[in-house]
């Protein structure tokens, strides 16, 4: 009977957790406030050819105009270079630079951002994945939260655009996890580093205690430097916030279900803190839970869990602007993406074999 109380209890930790997240509705919001500051929007890119140009143009026509763009291209072995010095020679406040050659004990995103802060001269320093793109507002709306809750850093998980069935079958546990697990508000609202989360997508600075504490530096060669950076700046005593980009900047992480599944494979495990057992676990609540309360449990209680899982993902989608039809129905085989890639996640750091964009990854 225990486990019975153990899947229970976590099926409604999970529930509770989500329906404070919608209540909570934890998004980047509009403001009529207008803001000068100068900003910094810092791009690492490495093989971004099909990607870059999106971003650079979306940049461009943004309502907010004090801003300089610095692109590092890190040995592109593609066009991203070449894409990025065309496009400069039309806007003098953008500009790309070459990285320099990757030293030992970093990994390539971390120093390249690293070397990004180095040139930004603004009062906020923006740090954007080259694959996202973002609408107007963005800036303004951001540097009013940054204002008003005299924050450190702000990071928002981007809105995630799919287009085909194996995007879908992968993308949406990335709101899943987190939305289903960490009450958001949290991060800010309390010191306990335990309540952390961040996306490497979108971090926005403020620049003069960037330069005082070298974030990049302090976790050079770590896989989720996005979540290390926020644990290390509340252990400080920082203030720091994490938001949904309610649509203010927009991401195509991957094109397929095989490329998905290599990206999230690469850091799930590392999301759990390598912890293996950890994540078996979750696994074991997740998956065997509804199983076991099916195979045991009066048909009652097996409709009252399934009723809980579907109103979950309807918050979560509804919360992430995503399909919640799409989202309920794929959820089995969501689940099932999930176990897969957990157990290539785990093979990959017993062997050593992460790569990511051709060079290899060391956790």
């Amino acid at each position: 009977m225990l486990i019975y109380y153990v899947v229970f209890f976590f099926l409604i930790l999970r529930f509770a957790v989500t329906l404070f997240n919608f209540i909570s509705n934890p998004k980047l919001n509009k403001t009529a406030r207008k803001y000068t500051d100068l900003v910094s929007i810092v791009i690492p890119a490495r093989n971004e050819q099909h990607d870059i140009l999106k971003l650079l143009e979306s940049i461009k026509h943004q309502d907010y105009q004090n801003f300089e763009v610095i692109v590092l291209d890190d040995s592109s072995t593609d066009l991203t270079y070449d894409i990025c010095a065309n496009f400069v020679k039309t806007d003098n406040r953008f500009r790309v630079v070459r990285g320099e050659p990757l030293p030992e004990g970093w990994l390539g995103k971390n120093f390249a951002c690293h070397q990004l802060a180095h040139l930004a001269v603004g009062r906020y320093l923006l740090f954007l994945d080259a694959d996202t793109f973002i609408s107007p507002g963005l800036i303004n709306n951001s540097i009013n939260r940054m204002k008003m809750g005299k924050l450190t850093l702000l990071s928002l998980f981007t809105n995630q655009v799919m287009s085909t069935l194996g995007e879908w079958m992968v993308v949406p546990l990335m709101h899943f996890l987190l939305l289903n697990l960490l009450p958001l508000r949290l991060v800010r609202l309390t010191r306990n580093t335990a309540f952390s989360a961040a996306s490497g997508q979108f971090m926005l600075f403020d620049a003069s205690n960037y330069h005082s504490h070298h974030w990049h530096a302090q976790v050079k060669d770590r896989v989720v430097e996005d979540i290390a950076i926020m644990k290390l700046i509340k252990a400080y005593q920082y203030k720091a916030e994490a938001l949904l980009a309610n649509g203010f900047v927009s991401c195509r992480m991957y094109t397929g279900f095989k490329e998905a599944a290599a990206g999230f494979s690469k850091n799930l495990l590392a999301g759990f803190n390598n912890n293996i057992a950890g994540l078996i676990c979750y696994l074991l609540l997740v998956m065997m839970g509804p199983l076991f309360i099916a195979l045991y449990l009066d048909i009652q209680l097996l409709f009252f869990a399934v009723t809980l899982i579907i109103l979950s993902r309807l918050m979560i989608s509804l919360l992430s602007g995503q399909n919640p039809l799409v989202n309920i129905l794929l959820h089995p085989f969501q689940m099932a993406a999930f176990v897969l890639i957990s157990f290539l996640s785990i093979q990959k750091h017993l062997t050593k074999t992460i790569t990511w964009k051709g060079r290899r990854v060391e956790n």
